[in-house]
């Protein structure tokens, strides 16, 4: 489609395409602002459809569309899901052999390539750079373009050099995409491209499909009772995200234990091992994946049903990125996350252990404060959550756990000021456990080496379980009224905040919690095996449901790609309330296009109108 040409049809064409019978919210905006020859920026939430809004255009436009993304499975995903649908698609990176890397480049220069996925450090390679001169460049598309703005959540160098690169090769249209960018990320990134307010397309941050539910949990709790999430009901496909490599390791160690189906994912694996991982998670092989957050996933599998952090991430932005990757087809999903005071104190850590200026520190704890908000919330998470965002929200979700269970508070000013003095009485240079000791008048050996078994402090809270006392502090330091010495033994300390309430002039209110072990009485250990639960199928269509699934599977298999390439389960479940039984009927349905009806059609067509007739 030359510039300027008429956009009247593109229904039509995505239709034809990728068998969708209209655009979802902001994508027909972006995909004509692209066709009408200027930039744009698109900030949709995770599984809003960013890809199509440059998939389209590709094809439709003269020339290459160059992908950049900072992921590998993310490329190796959608090159192959294009594949299927029978467009030109290829991706350059450091898994391919010299031989396929030079196919891609001729076939770059020939042009039968229509979209060239690449991550932002293939810019540095002079060869790649002296090709793509050659090639003709009709858009350059941007993923995770929040990482070009210093303050988004993951800044990463690599891409502050693509703005002056889109100069210098004087590509005429380049589209950004995010899914997480606060207002003056927008505006840097809007800035660094040249594109223009009105083309900047943004649409609401809202996922009512995912449930959100945040726990206050001790370290030593916390695989026990993801355990029971996985065996207890149908939450696989599952990603568990944890912060180190060792973590990922031992806990799916763990679940495998437990008869579920679990692998570690991690950077610290072999480029071939993580293939067969994610292929393994991908075609169903695997039903949980267990994921470093700072390698992260940018896994295109839209029917995974449950996200789980088992370490609290450190800004609002990586949560909402992470957890968005469930429940990408629109269907009911969960997220949970467990976080404790020992998460609060990592993160402050890394935070002040920062070797950026100190207007980024500053910016960093600005975006650790929110996060921990959005923990100790006692309203609506998703409020929070939305209006971090700039983004607007109805005062109760009804699908996070505050709303679904609204928590109860109680005053606990008498329990502040009881820690605060204790905090000041042992001289401000201990941490949470011995507070808790000398508060429960426990005469340990550190206690008695100190004399704090002489402080008027001592034996105060002794009516109170120690989780309480936990509770407490954890909410103190959260809301400012204590602080925990990063720089030495992670000593508790006042702050100023706490005047008001050591002196009685100011009430405090905290979340009520009752914190109880978890059983796993009940749990199967089958539990991690595929559950019929993902997709509710009337019994009378049951046996047709499973031939089609099977139908799936096998030329999934055939053509080496993940069941969902070939249809998604709403198709499946659509071919069960349609009961289409020719060509164009079957077309009618969401997710077949021209070219999945050519490749695939025939076979479920013919269980269908087998069906028919037995039935």
């Amino acid at each position: 489609m030359e510039e300027g040409s008429s956009i009247e049809n593109l229904e039509g064409e995505l239709e034809r395409h990728f068998g969708h019978k209209g655009f979802r919210s902001g994508q027909r905006q972006v995909v004509a602002t692209l066709l009408e020859g200027r930039s744009a920026l698109a900030v949709f939430p995770t599984g809003g459809g960013k890809s199509l809004c440059y998939q389209l255009p590709a094809i439709l436009l003269e020339g290459l569309t160059l992908v950049v993304s900072p992921l590998i499975a993310l490329m190796k995903d959608q090159v192959d899901v294009l594949l299927a649908r029978g467009i030109a698609a290829a991706r350059l990176d450091s898994t391919l052999a010299a031989a396929e890397v030079a196919e891609v480049y001729e076939r770059m220069l020939n042009g039968t390539l229509k979209l060239l996925y690449v991550a932002p450090e293939r810019f540095v390679s002079e060869t790649f750079v002296a090709k793509i001169k050659r090639a003709k460049i009709s858009l350059l598309a941007i993923d995770e373009a929040h990482c070009i703005s210093e303050w988004g959540h993951n800044f990463r160098p690599e891409y502050l050099r693509l703005a002056a690169l889109a100069k210098k090769f004087r590509i005429k249209r380049v589209l950004a995409l995010t899914a997480t960018a606060t207002p003056p990320v927008v505006a840097e990134i809007c800035a660094g491209f040249g594109i223009k307010k009105k083309d900047c397309v943004q649409t609401s941050f809202l996922r009512r499909n995912l449930a959100l539910h945040i726990t206050p949990v001790s370290a030593d709790q916390r695989l026990s009772l993801l355990t029971l999430k996985l065996t207890a009901s149908a939450h696989v496909p599952a990603i568990i995200y944890v912060t180190l490599q060792h973590t990922a390791e031992s806990v799916a160690g763990h679940l495998q234990k437990a008869g579920i189906r679990a692998r570690a994912y991690h950077a610290g694996m072999a480029n071939e091992v993580r293939a067969s991982v994610q292929d393994d998670f991908m075609s169903g092989r695997s039903d949980v994946i267990v994921a470093t957050i700072a390698f992260g996933m940018g896994i295109d599998k839209p029917d995974v049903r449950f996200v789980a952090h088992l370490d609290m991430p450190k800004t609002i932005e990586s949560y909402y990125q992470e957890t968005g990757r469930a429940g990408r087809d629109g269907q009911p999903a969960d997220a949970w996350m467990v976080y404790g005071l020992q998460d609060v104190v990592r993160l402050q850590q890394m935070a002040q252990g920062s070797d950026g200026s100190e207007q980024f520190k500053r910016a960093e704890r600005h975006k650790l404060d929110a996060m921990l908000g959005l923990c100790e919330v006692t309203s609506c998470r998703r409020k929070v959550l939305l209006s971090y965002f700039a983004d607007d929200a109805p005062n109760q979700c009804g699908n996070c756990d505050n709303c679904q269970m609204p928590p109860e508070t109680w005053d606990a000013t008498e329990a502040a000021q009881k820690v605060l003095s204790c905090v000041y009485r042992t001289g401000q240079r201990f941490g949470l456990v011995h507070v808790m000791d000398v508060l429960q008048g426990k005469e340990n050996e550190k206690v008695l080496q100190h004399g704090h078994e002489k402080l008027s402090t001592f034996g105060i809270g002794s009516d109170t379980h120690e989780a309480q006392w936990r509770s407490v502090i954890r909410q103190m330091v959260v809301r400012g009224f204590l602080r925990v010495d990063l720089e030495g033994y992670s000593a508790l300390q006042l702050t100023d905040l706490c005047r008001p309430v050591l002196k009685g002039e100011q009430e405090l209110h905290l979340r009520k919690e009752e914190v109880k072990a978890p059983s796993l009485k009940g749990g199967s250990k089958g539990g991690g095996k595929k559950s019929a639960g993902k997709v509710q199928i009337a019994p009378e269509d049951q046996e047709l449901w499973e031939e089609l699934r099977e139908c799936r599977k096998y030329l999934a298999e055939e053509h080496n790609v993940p069941p969902y390439v070939i249809f998604h389960d709403a198709t499946l479940k659509e071919m069960l309330d349609v009961m289409p039984m020719s060509g164009s009927e079957l077309l009618t349905l969401t997710g077949v296009g021209d070219s999945k009806l050519e490749k695939y059609g025939a076979d479920f067509i013919e269980i269908i109108c087998r069906y028919a007739k037995t039935g």
